[in-house]
């Protein structure tokens, strides 16, 4: 492998903290124990770019791993060596309990199939996550002979004990020390690469879902949901990088696992992880009829009530599991949160909990070309971070250049910020470095897009309250208003319910006798300059003929459609876009001259809105003749809204009662008119 750019950055920047690796991917399957296992050793041995010292190190984990890994098969040879050694060292995952008998803490070693070996309480009392789901730990293992001879004895006993996470304060003042030496693009990269993935393979939107994948790490009480195929990986990041986080497999938990014991006042999964992940969230239960209502509580306010305490927790809560079918498919079925249990399925409270629902099928599946053989930060160091920065916020930095659009309710809000402070510490782990606009866009779309996918869901259950889904945001006190939508639900072919962005309009030209009626897009950019630009080449004539008339009315009448805005010192960029057997463009001015107007405003035109309409140079519309079959046409391509002039409205009787249902039909009797219904509220 030829060390790239991000190698040696990564190498100079990052001395001592990196490693390569495909070499944490030699030991993944060959031996018991997670990939951050074999990469904290990896960090220890092999923290380097030069190739003798690599192989050194190499030769020193692969024998440490042999010799205190047990594999299924081994476990009486190790308990042997540790009677006839008198102790042993071996790297297995821990856990602990409470004996009332001998008042005594006794801990399980799962793959020596021990669950009676003896371990101080001060031990215990250093690491409490022994009492719940336990933790990796490289692991003194003695045997007392004299004990053995005793009734009941117990001979095995942890004499020392050493957890696999990196135990050292300011990682998270070495993270952002770091991070200015890399470009935002570049960061992305080293962060792909330190979670085993090759970005260069990835496309940018399964790029996005990965760092979405990251934030429950470091931002506290967040709840997502990621649905998608198998083989993704979606369990991988919580099982394999992090001592911090917890995998609760098959969705099986009891309340006082994930929260607190009554009996003991032993804290739950939620107060010792950082995030607890439920894998094959379609089977998530618990042994009391109101886990899942403890469950929402938690997830709405980060604490839940046992007897007469009240508990708060930081534990974020990831939900993951599978599409049976495509998604498409599943949406004409029923809803996107279909897969989750039956009393979750359908429970518009439990999904307002959910930040953020990760379009799940836009990984790519897995196969070993997706894994880099490059250098990342180690994860034992990249993980003791992102836990450090989970009591940091980004967003005091930021809330004056962002302002939300009215369909964005406070607990959207609320779940919008969660995603948007969680993308902003991991691209910024240093709070002295100025976010830039166009990183703040990207987390804030991201944020938007995906609390937006869960509005549709609780929608499409039919709630009335959840109708309006029309999530917008604008950058700055000038900035354009821009809607965000679901790609799931959004075709580039048919009409949508969301507003466009300033400067385009769908349009449905009535056709001529040469062609018949069909459905446009006119899409117009501003900036300075002067004329009209049209990208299309060659450009038809009947459209070159529409845009003139648009363009010399938009002139004539500047003060009434545009203000004090001269239109003759701007260039307009027009492109044509047919979706039809259409292709012509012919009479459009009406809607070329909406595009203009809007670009100029900067200001989006309705959602669902369809224009038709001819101008001619002194300002007039010609009439339309074929009314009805432009009506059914909009209908047929998705429009909610018809604006259509005047002279059309007898025509318009005919329709049946069927189209006339399903359409909202605007009249105008002059441009100015049609600009003032177009424009949204």
């Amino acid at each position: 492998m030829e060390l790239d750019r991000l190698d040696q950055l990564a190498a100079e920047v990052f001395t001592g903290y990196i490693v390569r690796k495909d070499l944490a991917l030699k030991f993944r399957g060959q031996y018991p124990v997670p990939t951050y296992v074999g990469e904290f050793l990896l960090g220890r041995y092999c923290a380097s770019t030069n190739p003798a010292e690599i192989a050194e190190g190499l030769e020193i984990v692969e024998r440490q791993m042999r010799e205190r890994t047990v594999r299924p098969g081994e476990e009486e040879l190790f308990k042997s060596r540790a009677r006839e050694r008198g102790s042993v060292k071996l790297i297995d995952l821990i856990t602990a309990r409470l004996d009332t008998a001998s008042d005594s803490y006794l801990a399980t070693l799962p793959s020596l199939r021990l669950r009676d070996v003896r371990i101080a309480a001060e031990t215990v009392a250093g690491n409490e996550r022994m009492l719940t789901g336990g933790f990796y730990a490289e692991i003194q293992l003695e045997y007392d002979a004299a004990i053995a001879q005793e009734r009941n004895g117990r001979p095995f006993g942890i004499t020392a004990l050493r957890p696999i996470q990196l135990s050292k304060r300011g990682v998270s003042d070495d993270l952002a020390r770091g991070r200015p030496a890399f470009t935002t693009a570049e960061w992305r990269q080293l962060l792909l690469r330190s979670v085993g993935f090759e970005p260069e393979r990835l496309t940018p939107r399964a790029q996005d879902i990965l760092l979405l994948r990251m934030v429950p790490f470091v931002e506290r009480n967040y709840n997502i949901v990621e649905l998608g195929p198998r083989g993704t990986g979606k369990s991988h990041l919580y099982q394999q990088i992090s001592p911090y986080s917890h995998l609760v497999s098959g969705g099986k938990a009891t309340v006082a696992q994930m929260f607190v014991n009554n009996a003991t006042g032993q804290r739950g999964l939620v107060c010792l992880y950082d995030v607890v992940c439920f894998d094959e969230v379609s089977g998530v239960s618990f042994d009391q009829k109101d886990g899942v209502n403890i469950m929402k509580g938690y997830m709405e306010a980060g604490e839940f009530s046992r007897g007469r305490e009240n508990i708060r927790a930081t534990g974020s809560i990831v939900m993951v599991g599978n599409f049976e079918v495509d998604v498409e498919h599943q949406q004409r079925i029923g809803h996107l949160l279909g897969p989750l249990p039956p009393e979750m399925r359908n429970d518009t409270a439990f999904m307002d909990r959910v930040h953020a629902y990760l379009p799940g099928w836009d990984i790519p599946k897995l196969d070993r070309s997706l894994f880099t053989e490059h250098f990342g930060l180690v994860s034992d160091f990249l993980s003791e971070g992102w836990s450090q920065l989970r009591s940091e916020n980004r967003l005091p930095a930021v809330a004056s250049r962002v302002r939300y659009g009215s369909a964005i309710s406070g607990r959207d809000a609320n779940a919008i910020n969660h995603t948007v402070n969680g993308l902003l510490k991991l691209l910024y782990p240093d709070r002295e470095m100025v976010i830039s606009d166009e990183d703040l866009a990207w987390a804030v779309e991201l944020a938007l897009e995906c609390r937006r996918r869960v509005k549709e869901q609780q929608k499409r259950i039919g709630s009335a309250e959840f109708r309006n889904t029309h999530f917008s945001y604008q950058l700055g006190v000038e900035g354009v208003e821009k809607f965000v939508v679901t790609p799931e639900l959004q075709s580039t072919q048919t009409i949508g319910s969301d507003p466009l962005p300033p400067g385009q309009v769908w349009a449905i030209s009535p056709g001529s006798s040469d062609e018949g009626a069909g459905l446009y897009r006119v899409d117009v950019n501003v900036g300075p300059g002067g004329g009209v630009r049209i990208v299309n080449f060659p450009a038809p004539g009947p459209f070159r003929e529409s845009i003139k008339y648009g363009e010399q009315n938009l002139v004539m009448r500047a003060r009434e459609l545009v203000g004090d805005r001269d239109p003759r010192q701007h260039e307009f960029t027009v492109q044509l876009r047919a979706f039809d057997a259409a292709k012509s463009g012919a009479f459009l001015g009406l809607p070329a001259l909406l595009a203009f107007c809007s670009a100029l405003l900067g200001k989006s035109l309705k959602g669902g809105l369809v224009a038709v309409g001819a101008l001619n140079l002194g300002g007039g519309l010609d009439p339309i003749y074929n009314a009805v079959n432009v009506a059914e046409l909009a209908v047929e391509k998705g429009a909610a809204m018809l604006l259509i002039p005047i002279s059309a409205r007898r025509q318009l009787n005919e329709l049946s009662d069927e189209m006339a249902m399903k359409l909202t039909i605007l009249f105008y009797a002059d441009a100015r008119e049609a600009l003032l219904k177009a424009l949204g509220d």
